[in-house]
Formats: structure tokens, sequence, C-alpha cells
């Protein structure tokens, strides 16, 4: 297993042993993420490099200290990518964070989240013990669930050793495509157009601005150009990485404000809030800048069908993530309480109780 799997065992025995708590954490790009975790740091990155990597099987394994630029490089490599397209947040971005935290970017709606692409897990549970659940293929379904279940379980469930992903080829083709709209009519036309068989791979509207971007073989992407209309924008490389990584003018301007995410049905109409908006994965996601109290935002997401997570600033002390009904608590500490019995990783990081 390693000398850095070991030391991790050890650290775990001796936390159980000492009725002590863990932070987990690799390069802390993402430590801001979800609630006040607290105890001694197990810092990751010892544990990395990349076990395996085939890339005409499209499968790639490796562990949790590995930095994300590093896989990413080697993916492109052979023009190839996850097609989540999951955020950095920082230059130490690491693999088991990207899992941990289970975000997606914005081709999310359109080619599949996280969960969607990750084949097999190892993980190390609060008993010590080294448990591997799924497999390196699409077809091995044996704990398939259990790989999706840790994936944005923000290491309260254990400590993620290492990780089999599925990743896509590069598109032969991509442009970007911008249109004046009100945010209602944004909304209307995405859903619209996501009807029909456009090789759409990401969505942004903000202030009026409606941006669509579209990948994939390079007669498609022209007779979706042709059909759609709009201002194209050649190399919009850039414009969408800033979106990913919370870049883009609309987070940098509000940077000192508490940031919501608005989780909704994609067909939601625009929601009755005061502040500073932008929508995405084709009104799906919706990010908000608000000082409306909390409750207020929570329930008027909850009337319509959807739920919000204060994603940045705010008191780190409540509940960051939205309130769980008592049948999915249940479920959550009967989980917790099966991976990680003592309590030992990342309390309070997903629910404050636990």
């Amino acid at each position: 297993m390693g000398d850095s799997v070991q030391s991790f065992q050890n650290c775990v025995m001796d936390s159980a042993a000492t009725q002590t708590t863990l932070q987990i954490k690799g390069g802390g790009s993402k430590c801001w993420y979800g609630g006040s975790a607290n105890g001694a740091v197990l810092d990751t990155r010892s544990h990395s490099g990349i076990l395996s990597y085939e890339p005409t099987e499209l499968v790639i394994r490796a562990r949790c200290g590995t930095p994300l630029v590093e896989v990413e490089a080697l993916l492109a490599e052979q023009n190839q990518m996850f097609a989540f397209e999951p955020p950095h947040f920082g230059d130490g971005a690491t693999v088991g964070g990207m899992i941990a935290a289970g975000l997606s970017g914005p081709r999310r709606p359109y080619a599949g989240g996280m969960r969607d692409f990750v084949l097999g897990i190892s993980l190390l549970n609060g008993k010590g013990q080294v448990l591997e659940f799924g497999g390196q293929v699409m077809k091995n379904v044996a704990g398939y669930d259990v790989s999706r279940l840790l994936t944005g379980s923000l290491g309260t469930l254990g400590l993620i050793l290492d990780v089999s992903l599925k990743v896509l080829p590069r598109p032969f083709a991509e442009t970007t495509l911008v249109f004046a709209f009100s945010e209602a009519d944004a909304i209307r036309k995405m859903n619209e157009w996501a009807g029909q068989a456009f090789p759409i791979s990401g969505s942004s509207w903000h202030v009026g601005r409606l941006m669509l971007r579209l990948s994939g073989a390079e007669a498609a992407v022209r007779s979706a150009k042709a059909k759609l209309g709009g201002e194209e924008i050649h190399d919009a490389v850039a414009i969408w990485a800033a979106l990913r990584e919370q870049k883009h003018d609309f987070f940098q301007q509000n940077a000192t404000r508490e940031l919501w995410r608005l989780s909704l049905p994609s067909i939601a109409p625009p929601l009755n809030l005061t502040g500073k908006s932008l929508t995405e994965w084709g009104g799906a996601q919706r990010w908000l800048f608000s000082e409306e109290p909390h409750e207020r935002i929570r329930q008027t997401v909850l009337n319509a069908g959807g739920h919000a997570t204060l994603f940045r600033g705010g008191n780190k002390l409540d509940d960051v993530f939205a309130p769980l009904s008592a049948p999915i608590l249940k479920i959550h500490r009967n989980l917790k309480n099966a991976f990680d019995p003592h309590g030992i990783f990342n309390p309070g990081r997903m629910y404050k109780d636990f």
C-alpha cells in the first residue's frame, strides 16, 4: 500500500484511540467551501502520482494528492479532458479535493456531472481500513453507487486514496455566440435550444448578455451557428475559464459579499430576490450576491422547486447547505456512522452536527 497509506492509517487509529478529529487537506484551494471543519490537519499531498492511464480506454487513475494541473496536462497531450470541467479555485488543487468537493463547470448540464464519470474509489475509513468501490471500466458496476456517494462528500466519510475516472476526447471545433436577452427571455431560449439538436456545451447569462458555447464536430458547430445567429466570439477559452474559476467580473466585483449558489429547475422564472445575479447551466444554476435574510433566500428557492447553498462568505458556524428533511438526515447520520463511527473525519464540514 505504500508508506503514505500506512502513515494515514496510523494517524486515523491514533485519532480513534484519543477521540480527536482530523481535517483532511490537500492543496487547500477549496478550504473555504462548506462548513467550518476542525481537527489536526491530515495532509494528503504525499500520496501523489498517476497510477495508470489508458487513452484508448478513456480511463485514468490517480492518487488523491496528485495536482490536478498535472493530470489535466497529461490528458491534453492525448487531446482528452475531464468532460465535467472541474474548477480548481487555486494552483494547489488536487485530485482528492476535486472528488471530495464534487464541483463541476460549465459543461455539467450537457456532458454530465462529476459523479457520472467516477468509475471506482479507494477509501480509508474511520476504522483505518482500506476499502475498494467500483472498478476501472464503465461496465463494472460493483459498488458503483458508493463511488458516486463519496463524490461531493467533502471528506466526511473517509480519506479518498485514489480514484478511477472516465475521460473524453476534446471536441474538434468550438465557438461561442453572444445574444442580447433579458433574464426571462434568456431562460426561455436556453430551455428551447436545449430541446433541439444543438451541440451546446456551456451557457451563461449576466446583465442582458447571454453566452452560448457550441462544441463538437466542425459540421455540427457550423450548422448550429448558422441557425442560431448571434455575435460570434472566436476564441472564448479564457472567458469560460474565468467563469469556471469564478474570476469573471461578476464574482470579482462582489467578492466581499455573501455568494449563494441556487440550484433550480431550468425552467424556473427569475426569482423575486434583490441583489446581483448570474445564470448558468441553461437556467439550472444561478449565482446570487444578496443581503436578503438567509431564510427568505432559502424559502424563495425552495418554493421554486430548488435549494440554496451559501457558497462563499457568511458565518461558517451555521449550516451552509440546505437543511435536510428528517428522513434524509437520518440516512446521512447512518452513513457517517457506518464509514466513520468515531466521527474522526472533517466534522462540521457539511453539517454542524456531524
